[in-house]
């Protein structure tokens, strides 16, 4: 019953975020800061670090380290990711990758793509 429900629930979401442009990239954006935050997490815990050694090693508080860690750090600069990386033995490699694109929604075989439609007007 648990399967169906999720099954239920990804296709009721698939429809909104094909319907809804601005909710499918917003929802995007949120899923790679989670993403972000999860690896941080998990860097620090294989090294066997808690939240106060890391702070020590990039020169922050640990309060900053528990921000950093939750995403509620606003406007992370690359040279703190960079600090974070050599503290837990790794190297931060930033790369860009073509987004992902939502399915139209069911029913809505007209709709149509208005970024590319005006396209060499």
């Amino acid at each position: 019953m648990a399967k169906r429900r999720g099954t239920e629930l990804t296709k009721w979401m698939d429809a909104k975020l094909a319907a809804d442009p601005e909710l499918a990239r917003a929802v995007e954006e949120r899923l790679a800061e989670m993403r972000i935050e999860q690896e941080l997490v998990s860097l620090r815990e294989k090294e066997g670090l808690s939240q106060r050694d890391l702070a020590l090693r990039i020169g922050a508080s640990q309060p900053y380290v528990a921000k950093l860690e939750s995403g509620r750090v606003r406007n992370l600069g690359l040279k703190t990711l960079i600090k974070y990386a050599a503290a837990t033995g790794t190297r931060l490699t930033v790369s860009f990758e073509p987004a992902l694109r939502h399915r139209k929604a069911p029913g809505r075989h007209g709709a149509t793509d208005h970024a590319h439609q005006g396209a060499g007007r």
